[in-house]
């Protein structure tokens, strides 16, 4: 059978003459399928719980109220976005038993999850200049991270990846497919997507390649330069304790930062040496085990966030 249908002939068409790709199957084995549902779904609850936890935690207590914590809210909004770009989809293809994915559905994974993907690198990014600000420039930290400079920076990322995702996006749109159209991801990922076109895809390719290395090289720079000011401040500082409350501010925001990037290295080490469905799997970890853990990296290694989520399920226990 036919992995798409088209109006008429077999020779290449655009995008309005297809119905629907086919994405890899998470497993050959039937009696796998139930298991891999529950996991995906316990995985997705404990995302999306886990950062409305620390959104409701940011939002209710007015001590959390700072730049820092603004960052962090935003980071687990765009985690929850980014965790649901793609997976209610491979959990209705499980339950469906279903590879199947309309070209307009596929389009909007693809818009969605390079929207986020890319708001989640710019929001580390200015994490990390938060925390630079704050131990390099204490004196002058209320001043420079003022709330209309932390809304202009999330907003200018926001803006940054719209228009990223928008021109990848319309760039698919050009596109003529063949007959062949299986995505080898359990998702629509962008450099997937357009392997099954018939036409040149030369264009897309360095679309991709530039925007990445520009978008992505910036901000691991901006990064780790921030760090290296950070490391070099702590160096000058005298007392041993302010430089360990110091730094134990930026712990959370650098396992995360680890996370992000390790995972995305790993992708793209496993796409140069393993098979598809080894690249696949881990393209599906990089999309799902980061926002997962964010949760858990700033509620456990964080005193304030800690306290605020202690009395949150305080005030649960007593109403009930």
């Amino acid at each position: 059978m036919m992995p798409a249908r088209f109006i008429s002939g077999t020779k290449p068409r655009n995008q309005t003459a297809l119905a629907e790709f086919l994405l890899l199957e998470l497993t050959d084995d039937p009696a796998l399928q139930p298991l891999l549902f529950s996991l995906l779904l316990s995985m997705y609850l404990v995302t999306v719980l886990g950062n409305l936890l620390i959104i409701l935690a940011v939002s209710s207590d007015p001590h959390l109220h700072t730049p820092m914590y603004f960052f962090l809210s935003n980071l687990s909004l765009t985690d929850i976005c980014m965790s649901t770009s793609t997976i209610p989809k491979m959990l209705v293809n499980i339950q469906a038993q279903s590879r199947s994915v309309s070209y307009t559905g596929c389009l909007s994974q693809v818009f969605f999850f390079l929207v986020f993907l890319v708001l989640e690198n710019c929001l580390l990014t200015a994490m990390a200049y938060d925390r630079y600000v704050a131990i390099c420039h204490p004196l002058m930290y209320t001043i420079i991270m003022n709330p209309s400079l932390c809304v202009l920076l999330v907003l200018i990322s926001l803006f940054i990846s719209i228009v990223n995702s928008l021109l990848h996006t319309l760039m698919v749109l050009r596109l003529s497919f063949c007959t062949e159209l299986e995505i080898p991801d359990f998702f629509c990922e962008l450099a997937h997507v357009i392997k099954p076109a018939c036409s040149d895809t030369l264009i897309n390719y360095i679309l991709i390649y530039f925007f990445s290395v520009i978008l992505g090289g910036s901000a691991l720079f901006g990064i780790i330069f921030s760090y290296a000011q950070i490391a070099s401040c702590l160096l000058r500082m005298p007392s041993a304790g302010r430089k360990y409350k110091a730094f134990s501010t930026c712990g959370s925001h650098l396992l995360v930062v680890s996370l992000f990037y390790g995972t995305g290295f790993g992708v793209y080490l496993s796409s140069v040496t393993e098979s598809s469905r080894k690249t696949a799997v881990a393209s599906m970890m990089y999309s799902v085990v980061p926002p997962m853990l964010n949760p858990f990296i700033y509620s456990l290694r964080n005193r304030d966030m800690k306290e605020v989520l202690g009395k949150i399920f305080c005030r649960t226990t007593i109403l009930r």
